[in-house]
């Protein structure tokens, strides 16, 4: 699977603090290896955001991704109430 970053995405990413990070690097490893494993809490989105996805990376900070036919495009990350 090609996972791609959307240049929001990453100023997005350095933006969070280490502990964040370090957190998304180890979800992104299941990630590759199951979409749509337990801890991931992978869902659709609906409403302005209709189209994407979510995985929880901390108990409140998601990743918003858009599915593609050759892989994924990181769109965003942040706090519950940053992205909604």
């Amino acid at each position: 699977m090609l996972i791609f970053r959307h240049k929001n995405f990453k100023k997005a990413l350095q933006n969070q603090p280490k502990k964040v990070q370090s957190k998304f690097k180890e979800k992104m490893k299941i990630f590759v290896e199951d979409q749509f494993h337990y801890s991931l809490n992978n869902h659709a989105l609906t409403g302005k955001h209709k189209g994407l996805r979510s995985i929880n990376i901390t108990g409140d900070i998601r990743v918003h991704y858009e599915e593609m036919k050759d892989g994924i495009v990181l769109i965003d990350i942040g706090s519950h109430s940053e992205l909604y």
